[in-house]
Order: structure tokens, then C-alpha cells, then sequence
């Protein structure tokens, strides 16, 4: 396995993990539990920040700026499906 395929199977599993402490933290109604999630959401979007930079200084992540005129006209479609 490559470095690439390893890195991208951890971001995963770091994704999933922040969605069930989202969803813990969201859903948990003793305030122990609930802070025990906040925390660990915080640690895990920590780890996905890190790994993120990793990958993107080994330039596995290549960032691309967005057209300006592509924004508007998805905020504009956005806006109208919000009005209709």
C-alpha cells in the first residue's frame, strides 16, 4: 500500500469518527457526556487538520481557486430553491 492510500484510509476513518462525535455531542443529554464528545470532536478535527497539511505538503492535496462568477451562480440557485 502505498503512502497516499494509507494517509487518504485515515483521513477517512478520521471523517466518520468526527461525524459520531458530532452526533454524540449533538444527542447526548448528561452534561458529562455531552463534554466528553465536545472534546473528542475538537481533538479529531485537530488530527484531520494535521493530517490535511501533511498531505498537502507531500502534495497529495492539490487546492484550486474557485471562479468567482462559479459562486455567484451557486449562490444564486441556492438562493432561489431558499425563496421558492
Amino acid at each position: 500500500m502505498d503512502d497516499k492510500t494509507m494517509l487518504e484510509g485515515i483521513l477517512w476513518d478520521l471523517k466518520v469518527l468526527g461525524d459520531l462525535c458530532l452526533h454524540g455531542s449533538i444527542e447526548s443529554s448528561v452534561d458529562e457526556v455531552h463534554n466528553c464528545f465536545v472534546k473528542s470532536l475538537s481533538e479529531v478535527l485537530e488530527l484531520q487538520n494535521e493530517l490535511f497539511n501533511v498531505m498537502s505538503e507531500l502534495g497529495m492535496y492539490n487546492i484550486s481557486a474557485v471562479e468567482s462568477s462559479k459562486i455567484t451562480k451557486a449562490l444564486g440557485k441556492y438562493n432561489s430553491t431558499l425563496e421558492g
